[in-house]
């Protein structure tokens, strides 16, 4: 079982990085199934859109932000959205890719939603899984993956030696 999980403190900082290492194995044929976050500034740069890229099949973007109007507090996430991502994501795993990507460890699967049982699922066919975590929910992921998740340096090599360290063949070209 291979759980490793990057954290950075920048804003975006994370989403950017792991779509990065996407787009490198990608570049390299390697079989990958997960999603990675782009996020678009809005004209009032307080928000912006989140979208998911699915990275297997078609690559799929979906939009998982929602505008809740100005003034709003609230949580953008669309749920609906985050679900129709997570049963692609779920369908993928039976071509038995050679990483799962989630780009977060959220509220959502801080609470037993979202990701976290493709998390589950992928560990127990043995697929490594790397997941992006930021500070208010890493206790809870720790928590979640019983201390077995292995913390990776926040930079596209550390996590590329992670790789060949527990799945050679994945880095290899196809």
């Amino acid at each position: 079982m291979h759980l490793a999980y990057v954290t950075t403190i920048q804003r975006g900082e994370t989403d950017r990085l792991l779509s990065a290492f996407a787009e490198r194995l990608e570049a390299q044929g390697v079989s990958l199934a997960g999603v990675v976050q782009t996020n678009t500034e809005c004209a009032d740069n307080a928000k912006c859109d989140m979208d998911l890229r699915v990275l297997s099949g078609t690559g799929e973007v979906i939009r998982i932000s929602q505008s809740l109007g100005a003034g709003s507090r609230g949580c953008r996430l669309d749920p609906a959205a985050l679900e129709q991502s997570v049963g692609l994501v779920s369908a993928a795993l039976e071509e038995q890719p050679r990483l799962l990507i989630i780009n977060k460890f959220g509220k959502h699967e801080a609470d037993g939603r979202g990701f976290r049982p493709i998390i589950g699922e992928a560990l127990a066919r043995d697929i490594p899984v790397l997941v992006g975590v930021n500070g208010l929910n890493e206790e809870r992921f720790v928590e979640f993956s019983e201390g077995v998740a292995e913390k990776v340096s926040a930079d596209l090599d550390a996590i590329s030696n992670w790789l060949d360290r527990v799945a050679p063949q994945a880095t290899q070209a196809a």
